[in-house]
């Protein structure tokens, strides 16, 4: 169900969809983002797990040690001295269309995410690789492992939020550790003073409030990587999981989403523009958007935007002639190595809701008398 607060906080836009009170889970409606290739800061989405930690710039250090040379303790001002970098990238919950699937089998406890928690930011800061080699790199380092500040609880203990990423994509020219948003200072809920940002994974990997870096051998053993972001198949609940038998999220799928027009939308008869965004994975990119309204039999092609980026969403749109009466509007994506999406969502139903990357459907009705 989508909350109201009296007054909506972290000057996120008055019309934000609140998803979750408590944390504040937030998304666009999708009316206010769909002509914007960078998502506002009042509207990017917002995921968290715990209260928004209150960080003094001043005091605040960031830690690197674990299988490193030579440990480190920097402030801010001693990572501003680091050559700054730009990255444009798109983060995406991994709850994504999450109330699709929920429309399969239920799934309790999870953030009934429509189409919303997902926004394409600006990024500017140090790479990580940069920071990692001051710190010198042993031989047997194989993962990154981050920890925030912020404090949640989960199984009796209380705990920073953490996640890892293998050492090869914390090396990677685009993972960043990040200061600012939008060419602006990055806003205390998405992650003030300093947060990584790691294109391509779902948001989870991307820690925000970021206090200690850990080179290690394995995976975190963080609750929110050996528990809480973990895929499993359909057959499998909450009363059979074996968490250690879960697959560890991390490369966001393949997906399309239709923005425009709404769902249950009715619209006039003739042509009509049909909108959305696209994502690869893998860092490949978008190469091919088709819609369809009557089921599959016709395909058309979207024109496509601001296309050629791995790291960032691809906006599309495309016009269609519409007859009088019903129709599915429906979308798939294509990428630069030939991969598109799954057709239905229930072979991929798992009871977290995670990685939803079907066919996006929005049913709508022609205004008119039908022909018969």
């Amino acid at each position: 169900m989508t909350e109201r607060p009296d007054v909506m906080p972290f000057g996120k836009h008055p019309q934000q969809l609140v998803r979750d009170t408590r944390w504040f889970n937030s998304g666009p409606p999708p009316e206010l983002v769909r002509d914007h290739v960078v998502t506002p800061t009042d509207l990017f989405f917002t995921r968290n797990h715990g209260a928004v930690p209150s960080v003094d710039p001043a005091t605040y250090r960031l830690t690197v040690d674990g299988l490193v040379e030579r440990p480190l303790q920097l402030s801010l001002d001693e990572l501003r001295k680091y050559p700054a970098e730009t990255v444009p990238a798109t983060i995406s919950c991994a709850g994504l269309r999450r109330d699709e699937l929920m429309t399969i089998r239920p799934i309790p406890g999870e953030v009934a995410w429509g189409a919303e928690p997902i926004s394409n930011g600006i990024w500017r800061g140090v790479r990580l690789a940069r920071v990692l080699e001051t710190a010198g790199i042993r031989a047997e380092a194989k993962h990154a492992a981050f920890t925030g500040l912020d404090e949640v609880e989960r199984e009796g203990k209380r705990f920073g939020f953490g996640a890892s990423i293998p050492l090869s994509k914390a090396l990677a020219e685009e993972t960043l550790l990040a200061w600012e948003m939008n060419d602006g200072p990055l806003p205390p809920v998405h992650g003030f003073p300093l947060r990584v940002v790691v294109p391509g994974y779902i948001g989870a990997r991307s820690v925000k409030w970021l206090t200690n870096i850990h080179l290690q051998t394995a995976p975190t053993e963080n609750y929110f990587q050996s528990h809480a972001y973990r895929m499993f198949p359909p057959d499998v609940d909450a009363s059979t999981v074996v968490w250690d038998k879960g697959v560890a999220l991390s490369d966001v799928p393949l997906n399309s989403v239709i923005w425009s027009p709404d769902v249950d939308a009715r619209l006039p008869q003739g042509r009509v523009v049909v909108s959305g965004w696209a994502c690869a994975n893998g860092g490949r990119t978008i190469e091919r958007v088709e819609v369809t309204s009557d089921q599959g039999r016709q395909w058309h092609r979207a024109q496509l935007s601001n296309s050629g980026n791995p790291w960032s969403w691809t906006l599309w749109q495309v016009e269609l002639t519409l007859a009088p009466g019903s129709h599915v509007l429906t979308s798939r994506a294509w990428d630069s190595a030939g991969y598109t999406q799954p057709e239905e969502p229930a072979p991929i139903w798992n009871f977290k809701g995670y990685m939803n990357n079907a066919w996006h459907r929005v049913p709508v009705t022609v205004e008119g008398s039908a022909t018969r």
